[in-house]
């Protein structure tokens, strides 16, 4: 056990593309302050990184104690441990840029770097659901723009050779499916991600309301759902069948007793999970084995599919957490 310093913290960071977030966090998982700024994509990657470094430095000089060290979520592709920048889909300019150096450079400081979605599994299994159902490894699906994974086992998160693991977004589940940008079709993120969701409403002819000033959103179509609009229904029970399939794939290869579902358009559980659940007992046999009478009640030793707890902090946390990990490793 390692003994940490009174008033001891750690930095985290989350790179959005919209969005920079900087937070100083206990080891407990406590916010104590937090810095949130625009994320200049278009000003290119010194202007994004000065800004992080900036931030960072405010949070160090204006917090007493000690610091732990520094954690940054990046989305990729990005290859760890280096922390090398490949081809980010919503940041041009960006290949080849090496995060963790860059960062190191302006800190003189060590910088840890690790995958965005990863980060925000390992935060929900220390501190969200992990925590609550008392379990050290899960898999998190992130619904947003895009669908990410994170894989924690044992509590450690698993990268995999090159920090490629936990591209479960772009498996393909239907075969001759909706083209993909990673050059496959019928991936996951082309049914389950936001950016799908309101491609489907748009197919299906599903308008925005009113004036149709207001672009439609996922969340808009999930409220039109709630109230019984057949082809907002029918976007969610698609969603829910694409990710039972994916998750199939996974119950059966890894056997985790938990499996997470977290992001924005996760707040629509209550309309995708039926579909997702009955695909799931469908196509796993594992699942069928080990499935809860309840999905909603947790049982020991069974195989759990649940929404995360901690919603857009998720990610930042797993990014304080990951040098008080490293540290402990270190001294075990």
């Amino acid at each position: 056990m390692v003994l940490l310093p009174m008033r001891s913290f750690s930095i985290g960071v989350d790179l959005g593309g919209t969005n920079l977030r900087v937070a100083a966090v206990t080891p407990q998982g406590e916010r104590l302050d937090h810095i949130s700024l625009p994320t200049r994509v278009a000003a290119g990657p010194q202007a994004v990184l000065d800004d992080m470094a900036g931030a960072i430095r405010q949070l160090i000089q204006k917090l007493p104690g000690t610091l732990l060290g520094i954690g940054v979520g990046s989305p990729g592709p990005i290859e760890l441990p280096l922390g090398l920048l490949h081809h980010l889909p919503n940041f041009p300019g960006f290949d080849g840029v090496n995060l963790r150096i860059e960062l190191e450079r302006r800190l003189d400081r060590p910088v840890q770097v690790g995958h965005d979605a990863a980060l925000a599994a390992y935060g929900e299994c220390l501190l969200g659901a992990g925590r609550a159902h008392s379990v050290e490894s899960l898999v998190m699906y992130t619904l947003g723009t895009g669908v990410g994974c994170g894989v924690v086992l044992d509590g450690r998160i698993w990268n995999g050779m090159r920090g490629a693991a936990g591209e479960s977004g772009h498996g393909p589940i239907i075969p001759d499916g909706v083209p993909c940008p990673c050059g496959a079709r019928g991936c996951l993120e082309m049914y389950a991600s936001a950016t799908s969701i309101v491609r489907r409403a748009h197919e299906l002819g599903l308008a925005p309301e009113g004036n149709g000033s207001a672009p439609l959103t996922a969340s808009a179509i999930a409220q039109r759902a709630t109230t019984g609009d057949p082809r907002a229904l029918q976007i969610f029970d698609e969603v829910g069948y694409a990710l039972g399939l994916s998750l199939a794939h996974l119950v059966n290869a890894l056997d985790l007793p938990l499996y997470v579902i977290g992001g924005g358009a996760a707040a629509a559980w209550p309309l995708f999970a039926p579909r997702m659940f009955s695909t799931l007992r469908e196509g796993s046999y594992v699942y069928r084995l080990s499935m809860p009478r309840d999905p909603g009640v947790f049982e020991p030793g069974k195989t759990h599919v649940a929404p995360a707890r901690l919603g857009s902090d998720a990610g930042i946390l797993g990014a304080a957490l990951l040098p008080v990990a490293a540290r402990s490793a270190l001294h075990a």
